[in-house]
């Protein structure tokens, strides 16, 4: 009984903290306040990036799942042990496969906005956007 609840404590512990190093996706907003906002401005230029983010799924699954085989190794402490291990090389190999799948190609917008200011947003397509373009800014997400 005592194991499992060590076992539980371990695996929220590593999600907790596998959690914290997971990315936002592939739509960054780089600069600009958090939550519902719109801004209007002008397409400055777009760039195309290689790579995608993860959101830490992969990491989270991975590390569950290593935790649970490292937790079938040993017993007392060299289990716990084993079950630590296991959680944070599963995180490790989850994330590297979740990234490996999300590689594909993103776009960095930059915008300068009606006061002034710059947004560089990356998202994963740009439909019918070029630099000169009126646009508005949604939730980290540049429209026509």
């Amino acid at each position: 009984m005592k194991t499992n609840a060590t076992l539980a404590a371990l695996m929220l512990a590593a999600t907790a903290v596998l959690s914290g190093c997971a990315n936002t996706g592939p739509s960054q907003n780089y600069g600009a306040p958090q939550g519902d906002y719109s801004t209007y401005g002008t397409i400055d230029s777009i760039q195309v990036i290689q790579g995608g983010s993860s959101s830490g799924a992969g990491a989270i699954v991975g590390g569950i799942a290593g935790a649970l085989l490292g937790n079938t190794i040993g017993s007392g402490g060299g289990r716990t042990a084993a079950t630590v291990a296991g959680a944070v090389a599963g995180g490790v190999v989850g994330n590297q496969v979740e990234n490996r799948q999300q590689s594909g190609l993103n776009y960095q917008i930059s915008v300068r906005l009606d006061n002034g200011e710059y947004r560089t947003i990356v998202q994963d397509n740009a439909n019918n956007l070029q630099p000169g373009n009126r646009v508005r800014i949604v939730d980290g997400r540049v429209y026509r």
